[in-house]
């Protein structure tokens, strides 16, 4: 019995999601004309700003892309890994965050290592 009352709950929920009807924030949708609501691009750095920085405990230095994903938006930011002097030599990194239209994380990496001085970032 119990089991196939989660099995109702569960293609409930499912069923929510797919019709974009609800999200896990409460949006309803209804004020947009694309039926769910979409993060702005502003927005959606902010919150990959945020949670990087919370999850390698480096402030963000720059934005270096941002594009939109079926799933939301992908961000492209810069971090200092390692100060050193002179600053031309700092040890730099390259993160793409994926942040969802309700600008919850969907996951990080770490894409490029560099030297600040490095022409391309290569």
């Amino acid at each position: 019995m119990r089991d196939s009352m989660e099995a109702d709950r569960e293609r409930g929920q499912r069923s929510s999601r797919a019709n974009g009807s609800a999200s896990r924030h409460g949006h309803d949708g209804s004020g947009s004309a694309g039926g769910g609501t979409r993060l702005s691009g502003p927005k959606a750095v902010a919150a990959a700003r945020e949670n990087l920085e919370a999850l390698t405990n480096q402030p963000v230095e720059s934005v270096s892309g941002l594009m939109r994903t079926r799933d939301g938006w992908a961000v492209s930011l810069e971090v200092v890994e390692l100060e050193r002097v002179p600053r031309s030599t700092d040890l730099m990194a390259s993160y793409r965050v994926e942040i969802d239209n309700e600008g919850e994380l969907l996951g990080y990496e770490r894409v490029h290592r560099y030297y600040r001085n490095q022409a391309g970032g290569d």
